[in-house]
């Protein structure tokens, strides 16, 4: 990330953190919350995903995903089918997400979080 892309990304989250009246009211939490949830939602799905075992060089031999693509082959009578949550998260894993999609899920996931800790 640019250092330009890093300043939106730090003054969004404090607007975010001190903006959002969450449970407890506090801005301080308001800001660890958001800040935390941008976090997950941005490194630790890929993360998260990769880790049951989609990758970018295909679906891990033994992992969680090769139990979801065979149980999902069964169930369809040998194929995987287009849009299942087993292509859905093959795609992310290979592909990863759009930089709109980071955005969008960072922000939604980080304004939760503020309410949640705020």
């Amino acid at each position: 990330m640019g250092t330009s892309a890093v300043t939106v990304a730090i003054v969004t989250l404090l607007v975010i953190g001190c903006t959002v009246v969450g449970v407890n009211g506090s801005v301080l939490g308001g800001v660890i919350g958001a800040t935390v949830g941008a976090g997950l939602a941005v490194f630790g799905l890929p993360l998260g995903i990769a880790a049951l075992g989609f990758t970018g060089a295909g679906i891990a031999a033994g992992s969680i995903a090769a139990k979801m693509m065979s149980a999902a082959a069964i169930a369809n009578g040998g194929g995987v089918a287009a849009g299942s949550i087993v292509a859905l998260l093959q795609s992310l894993g290979a592909a990863g997400l759009s930089i709109c999609a980071k955005v969008g899920l960072g922000l939604a996931v980080a304004a939760s979080f503020a309410w949640l800790t705020g």
